[in-house]
């Protein structure tokens, strides 16, 4: 079985004597000297290629070293590495031909998913090529596709009492209303301790994007299903949110998910009900019952203000008061 010098050496003097006539046995001779001082290794089809592996983990470490959060950096892992075993190449022969191709193969993705891994990939090349890894930046020519216009699909305020009156549990109605009453991301919620609780302000910190603090508030309604729900644990377990079943671990966020989307099925709830939709709701009822923007903006934990903007979308019932109200006769 040929080594991989062998291999290497064998396909070189085979491509070169395509190109021109050679002695191939003294070609051959030549080149394996040079190749005594230097030791190949074959990149298996299925491997991903080490040089690309070794610039993802440089340029991991170094946003870890910027300060990104976990969860950023979990998301930023696994699509570098699905790239990485499509294309199984050198990070300097990486072209864009090769990021366009390597996008084309999510055709069942939205824009705003495609757009996600694109930004994951400007970002990739835009490092190495700031720091000198690089000479060009093949993701500097592909432009961010443009995300669909949908409006956040909000909940109506008789939705919302459909959903209260639905829980079946303790639990579930504490779900629910700290979803709905601290218009938290779900992995805000989740990580969650008991003692994170400050049961006198009715308030408590969470941790969001960009590992920032904030501080969200609790209404009176999910402070009293909460305190209702946590006197009904028999479980000594630190988190806020835990599973029914022994030994109470900590609730995964796909676990609170699923408790949601129960609800809306107890509800009878045809419309798709997530922890997502139940913030979207938050924003939505806040401004439209007359909340300044710059203060949902803050309660959001939004950094842009165009973030929150996309929730100020007055009912029909809301437009028409404001014209009642408003309109000079």
């Amino acid at each position: 079985m040929q080594t991989a010098n062998e291999q290497f050496l064998n396909d070189v003097v085979n491509y070169i004597s395509s190109l021109v006539p050679v002695n191939v046995e003294r070609c051959k001779g030549d080149l394996s000297k040079l190749l005594a001082n230097y030791s190949v290794t074959k990149v298996e089809p299925t491997e991903v290629h080490p040089d690309l592996e070794d610039k993802i983990h440089l340029f991991l470490s170094a946003k870890r070293l910027e300060g990104l959060s976990e969860l950023t950096l979990d998301n930023y892992a696994r699509d570098l590495r699905i790239f990485a075993r499509d294309i199984k190449k050198r990070t300097d022969e990486i072209t864009t031909a090769d990021l366009r191709n390597h996008l084309s193969t999510f055709p069942h993705l939205k824009m705003s998913s495609l757009g996600r891994k694109l930004t994951v990939f400007k970002s990739f090349f835009g490092w190495l090529t700031n720091e000198d890894y690089l000479m060009r930046d093949p993701s500097k020519k592909l432009k961010t596709p443009k995300k669909e216009k949908r409006l956040p699909k909000a909940l109506s305020i008789e939705e919302l009492e459909m959903l209260r009156e639905a829980c079946e549990t303790n639990r579930q109605r504490a779900f629910l209303e700290i979803m709905y009453a601290t218009g938290c991301r779900l992995s805000e919620i989740q990580r969650l301790d008991r003692n994170d609780i400050d049961y006198h302000a009715k308030s408590c910190k969470v941790i969001g994007k960009g590992d920032k603090e904030r501080e969200v508030y609790f209404s009176y309604k999910a402070m009293y299903h909460l305190e209702k729900y946590l006197k009904s644990r028999t479980d000594d377990n630190p988190a806020l949110m835990v599973s029914e079943r022994k030994p109470h671990g900590r609730l995964s966020k796909r676990g609170i998910q699923r408790e949601i989307k129960v609800i809306a099925q107890q509800a009878g709830l045809e419309k798709k009900v997530s922890p997502h939709t139940m913030r979207h709701t938050f924003a939505t009822l806040t401004l439209n019952n007359g909340a300044d923007i710059t203060a949902v903006q803050a309660l959001l934990g939004h950094e842009n203000p165009s973030t929150t903007q996309i929730y100020a979308q007055l009912t029909q019932e809301k437009k028409r008061e404001q014209h009642k109200k408003f309109l000079v006769q």
